[in-house]
């Protein structure tokens, strides 16, 4: 039987070459990792998880994790990656939206966990960092010569749940073909071979850790270092082994405060790239002053996986995403009327391909409404495409906040903070920050007479929302700004406060 994605990646596996060395040592060739996802992929079938199932999993990172990503493809089951940072509060709605037949979870969260998955029907098995959990312990007695499920190019392989200015989250359906044509488009657009070792610092529940930097790995037979985490340090002891890195703004900005980065450090290194939120241009230049490195800036999201990227070969232009994938048509609109804009126009960036998603889970009216008559995939950002063809973002036509590569939609801050006691209302905002590209900075009006600092705020926060959400800073008002309509003009709060951050 054929499984689109996962034959893919079979058949590029280099046998017993490494796939992934871990930061405690530990080396997984491509044969072990087969051999393991088929296990995994056996042992999910004996828990009744069936072709279309969803599989949720809120794991920390792990070379495990990673091979429960392949088993679930193999399996035919619709992988569902979560946040670690979730809150229970946030679990529950994506349990009840997605009703996955398996949740994984780390063992410190099972009792918990099961309390919410079970009434959604799910059953729950654990998976922790260092490799132990029930979900291994059900695989070691299994046979790892699974046979794969047939999935089709338009079968679903996974689910991503992304946020919106208004709304909960909204499921963003991956296709087989949506995964795997992105991946091999990667692989060649950055010369990616097996002699290359990737530097992998990100989390694996975004489209960035997971379907970037993994599936690009799988699809060119190269090897990974796998760390728990960003530290700078570690990755700089790591440079003069790997040739590539991919991360975040935040990771360059770390590195350059290190003074162990400098050409002779970064000599033996091949690529490095940024994406998930914009990298400041001065970012861009000092890193190229200090390693001889420009850094290649793409522009994706959850819905499409990549649209642009700056050139291998080529200017790579400071404070641009390059240009469009091959296969990939990008265009700029009027928003208010749909017509195309021509060269150095802003308008509205919409996309179209094989890597743009299917839809929104269970929202076909949503759904609808993101995409054109013709097939474009309306993106929300504004842009523009110069007379050299590179694709510029310039802004969001959505208060969508991006902070450190995660996004934030506020309404749901600002839905949490409204329901404090003592609060009138709140208007939440992305304010630029040198070190998370935007962070999440909340406006307050008090009631009269109620008692409200910035630290009973933060703190009532702490449980209600995960970390990332939480805001970097509340500031006071008496009234917010507003229209004649009565809209808060939250372009006036963030102009007002764009400084807020510049010190930090």
């Amino acid at each position: 039987m054929s499984n689109h994605l996962f034959d893919a990646i079979r058949t590029a596996a280099p046998g017993d070459a490494p796939f992934i060395r871990t930061a405690e040592g530990r080396t997984w060739t491509y044969n072990n990792a087969l051999a393991l996802s088929g296990r995994i992929a056996s042992a999910i079938d004996t828990l009744g998880v069936r072709p279309g199932d969803r599989v949720a999993v809120q794991v920390d990172k792990s070379a495990e994790a990673l091979i429960l990503y392949l088993a679930c493809v193999r399996s035919g089951a619709i992988y569902l990656p979560l946040n670690t940072a979730y809150t229970l509060a946030e679990l529950d709605y994506f349990f009840g939206n997605a009703e996955p037949r398996l949740v994984v979870v780390s063992s410190v969260m099972r009792e918990s966990v099961e309390t919410i998955a079970r009434p959604h029907g799910a059953v729950v098995e654990t998976l922790n960092a260092d490799g132990t959990g029930s979900l291994l312990d059900l695989a070691k007695d299994e046979r790892d010569d699974f046979v794969d499920a047939s999935r089709s190019a338009d079968d679903l392989a996974a689910i991503l749940y992304t946020s919106g200015t208004t709304g909960r989250s909204k499921g963003a359906m991956l296709t087989h073909d949506n995964l795997l044509s992105n991946a091999l488009t990667l692989r060649d657009y950055w010369r990616v071979t097996a002699d290359d070792r990737l530097i992998h610092a990100l989390p694996i529940f975004h489209t960035h850790g997971l379907f970037v930097a993994t599936n690009v790995t799988l699809l060119a037979g190269a090897s990974m270092f796998l760390l728990p985490k960003f530290d700078p340090d570690e990755i700089l002891s790591l440079m003069p082994k790997a040739t590539m890195m991919m991360g975040v703004p935040t990771f360059y900005v770390r590195l350059l405060h290190n003074p162990r980065l400098n050409r002779d450090t970064a000599s033996n290194m091949r690529l490095f790239i940024s994406g998930s939120a914009p990298l400041l241009a001065e970012t861009h230049i000092e890193f190229k002053s200090r390693t001889g490195h420009a850094i290649l800036e793409r522009y994706g999201m959850t819905e499409t996986n990549m649209n642009t990227s700056n050139p291998y070969e080529g200017e790579r232009i400071a404070g641009t995403v390059g240009f469009p994938l091959p296969g990939v048509t990008v265009r700029v609109t009027d928003p208010a009327t749909g017509t195309e804009l021509t060269a150095e126009e802003t308008g509205m960036i919409e996309v179209k391909g094989p890597n743009v998603f299917k839809g929104y889970w269970r929202m076909p009216e949503k759904t609808a409404a993101e995409f054109t008559s013709d097939g474009f995939f309306i993106s929300g950002d504004l842009g523009k495409i110069d007379g050299q063809g590179y694709v510029h973002i310039v802004g969001r036509s959505k208060d969508l906040v991006i902070s450190g590569g995660y996004n934030i939609y506020p309404k749901e801050v600002e839905g949490e903070i409204d329901q404090l006691d003592g609060v009138a209302e709140s208007a939440v905002i992305g304010v630029q920050h040198p070190d998370f590209g935007e962070a999440v900075t909340a406006i307050v009006v008090c009631k009269p007479d109620a008692v409200l600092d910035e630290k009973a705020i933060l703190g009532a926060l702490q449980d209600r929302l995960a970390r990332y959400k939480q805001p970097k800073r509340i500031i006071f008002v008496e009234d917010l700004p507003r229209n004649t309509m009565g809209k808060v003009q939250k372009n006036v709060l963030r102009q007002k406060y764009s400084d807020l951050y510049a010190t930090t």
